[in-house]
């Protein structure tokens, strides 16, 4: 099933958010970026990760620190905007292999990785479920999903997110922890934990975790 009207309408305004945002994103979140992808790759294991994919990678800071801890991982990334990836490629030539496209709509084949993570990201997919089936797709049995986010199990994060909602279309929703595991498990993960925590005295985040235990 193809993208709805709705859903285009969304990644455009997401699409133009970035264009605008690429050249300086680094620069103007770069405590946030730092904190949330540290958290990240505290919650991961890589040590027997051959081929990792970043979905809506961004500028690439997660891949970039990945392959200086891991530089045997094979890496992949994918995002929507192409200032965005343009960015990406500059930090990460020779090392990733980085392409355009939607989070429902990876352009990847089946079973072609053992880990998936995305940060930053899971409030912008206007089809969520429909993002974690194509990871869970694109994910060899065996393999490791983590998506960390922002959580609205905290007041600041749901204050946020109401105001979004109303004031910037490229916004979709922003789950709380129970509910973002309940799609985890829905889109056939096993074994989903969720560990919630702060990035400062305000800012509240989660990293879910899921094993994909079964043959596509």
């Amino acid at each position: 099933m193809g993208p709805s009207s709705r859903d285009e309408k969304v990644e455009d305004a997401v699409a133009r958010e970035y264009r605008q945002l690429a050249r300086r994103y680094d620069a103007r979140w770069a405590n946030y970026v730092e904190s949330t992808v540290r958290e990240t790759i505290l919650r991961m294991d890589l040590q027997h990760s051959s081929h990792l994919l970043d979905v809506a990678c961004g500028t690439g800071v997660l891949l970039s620190l990945i392959s200086a801890l891991f530089p045997d991982v094979k890496l992949s990334g994918t995002d929507l905007s192409r200032e965005m990836l343009h960015v990406a490629k500059s930090r990460l030539t020779l090392v990733a292999d980085l392409r355009e496209g939607r989070a429902d709509a990876l352009p990847f084949k089946d079973n072609s990785f053992d880990t998936v993570v995305s940060t930053n990201a899971f409030h912008f997919f206007p089809q969520p479920e429909e993002a974690l089936f194509e990871m869970s797709r694109v994910l060899r049995r065996g393999g490791n999903l983590i998506v960390t986010d922002w959580c609205d199990d905290y007041l600041a994060c749901r204050i946020c997110d109401r105001l979004l909602r109303v004031s910037s279309p490229a916004h979709g929703r922003i789950f709380g922890s129970d509910e973002c595991a309940h799609l985890v498990s829905k889109a056939g993960f096993e074994q989903v934990a969720v560990d919630r925590y702060k990035i400062n005295w305000l800012w509240g985040m989660m990293t879910v975790k899921g094993a994909k235990t079964y043959c596509a």
